[in-house]
């Protein structure tokens, strides 16, 4: 192993940590605000109980996300130095401008979100809520700009091998940056809708928190009836935009090594054992012309073939031929439990459904592993260049670090992560196994003192509210 391949697997090993944190903090944002949204519409104490909850869970999982995010920034200096000299005149601005606008917006804010409740008016305490979550949309924003950019990269001029910028709105709107951030934003909110959906059915099995798990989950099923069903459809377009820009990285998601027969269209693989070495798939099972149906929305569409390139120039064809149909297969599965929930719950069976409580416990990190197949598609498909057609990898190492300098410090990173997010992930476990408890109202925002306790109430289902007799 040499210095490049160590400094791909510790900047892959950083980056699929830190992309779980943001991500689901990108949907938590959202969905405490709309937890804080229906307790001031309604008023049911239920509501306020479960944006405390998912609030404590979701400080957590900022503070980790920051973390990590802070330690793969540093490696553009350490081990990409090259590409910090040639692209850092595009690549710095952009990212200084998610730290200028977005982290800021989401420092600012957090604070009074997570300690300012009863210590500020309900609506300001509202209105933090919601700027933390406008926030991580925009924080979201530069960073799928940046990386789109090295995908897709426009409005840039080449001085002496730099790049510099030459139309700034060309550079942040490079031609695959819309279709990708929504994908992206989608991805973060069902992640989150599946972690909201995939608690609440354990505590209906478990016949604990009853009434915030039936709210929660009803909630959850809405949303992802409808957000999975366009991911599906702003995948199509994100395929569609990838034979257009990045064909190379499209023939290996289908481990299209050949060139069609004339006439016969390109056949959809659904399983293969692709071999780089002898460019072809053993095992292959193919479905005829379906491929053009998908891939070009034409009867006879075809693709560019792996072979229309030289052999230094195709991605590692396996991983991304695997992680993408791993996508894809947890993806039909979200929409079919999420489909199958809605037709329960318009039949008042939901509740009592034990097998599609069952499907949703399954489905809790289903979306983190989605997210990182599909990063894994993106990233590796997009090799062996990290600008897209104009600087390789291997060019954008730097020339100065060796290899057991890198393997020292990936081993180091994966120790430390060990113990910070295996202590951070417990800790979240804790907190799910415990609940949305009544929450304590907290000293009063004019006299300081501590408001009265709620009586026991009956929730709008009928129900008894369960937590306060626990708490009782």
């Amino acid at each position: 192993m040499d210095a490049l391949l160590l400094s791909r697997i510790q900047f892959g090993f950083v980056v699929s940590f830190h992309i779980l944190f943001p991500a689901f903090t990108i949907g938590l944002a959202s969905w405490l605000a709309f937890c804080e949204w229906r307790w001031l519409r309604t008023r049911e104490s239920v509501w306020r109980d479960i944006y405390f909850f998912w609030l404590r869970i979701f400080a957590i999982s900022f503070g980790m996300g920051v973390v990590s995010g802070i330690v793969m920034s540093f490696q553009f200096g350490t081990n990409w130095a090259v590409l910090s000299e040639r692209a850092g005149n595009i690549l710095g601005p952009v990212m200084s401008y998610e730290v200028l606008t977005a982290f800021f917006l989401e420092a600012t804010f957090l604070g009074v979100m997570l300690f300012g409740a009863n210590r500020v008016s309900e609506q300001r305490h509202f209105l933090a809520t919601c700027m933390v979550a406008f926030g991580t949309l925009l924080s979201t924003f530069w960073i799928i700009s940046a990386n789109s950019w090295m995908h897709t990269p426009a409005g840039y001029k080449i001085v002496n091998g730099v790049f510099e910028p030459a139309d700034w709105w060309q550079i942040v709107f490079n031609p695959s940056f819309p279709v990708r951030l929504a994908h992206m934003v989608l991805a973060a909110y069902i992640t989150t809708c599946l972690v909201v959906a995939g608690v609440s059915a354990r505590y209906l099995l478990k016949g604990v928190h009853v009434l915030a798990a039936k709210k929660t989950l009803r909630w959850a099923v809405l949303f992802a009836g409808i957000a999975v069903p366009l991911q599906i459809f702003v995948g199509d377009l994100s395929g569609l935009d990838v034979g257009k820009h990045q064909p190379t990285k499209l023939a290996a998601i289908e481990a299209h090594w050949e060139p069609s027969e004339p006439g016969k269209g390109v056949p959809l693989v659904l399983f293969a054992l692709p071999k780089q070495d002898e460019a072809r798939n053993e095992y292959e099972i193919a479905i005829p012309r379906l491929g053009s149906i998908i891939l070009t929305h034409s009867w006879e569409g075809e693709i560019q073939p792996l072979n229309a390139v030289p052999a230094d120039q195709r991605p590692p064809v396996a991983p991304v031929f695997f992680a993408f149909r791993i996508m894809v297969g947890l993806g039909f599965a979200m929409l079919l439990v999420a489909w199958s929930s809605l037709w329960a719950l318009h039949k008042q069976r939901l509740f009592e459904s034990h097998w599609l409580l069952h499907g949703w416990r399954l489905l809790t990190f289903a979306g983190f592993i989605a997210l990182l197949c599909g990063w894994y598609t993106t990233e590796i498909g997009r090799q062996p260049w990290v600008v897209y057609g104009l600087l390789r990898t291997s060019q954008a190492v730097s020339p100065t670090v060796d290899a057991s300098s890198v393997l020292t410090s990936l081993i180091a990173f994966a120790s430390v992560y060990a113990i910070v997010f295996g202590a951070g992930i417990w800790y979240i476990t804790r907190l799910v196994k415990k609940g949305p408890l009544p929450h304590d109202p907290g000293p009063d925002a004019e006299h300081g003192e501590r408001r009265p306790k709620r009586p026991l109430s009956v929730g709008e289902d009928g129900f008894p509210d369960e937590q306060i007799q626990e708490a009782r």
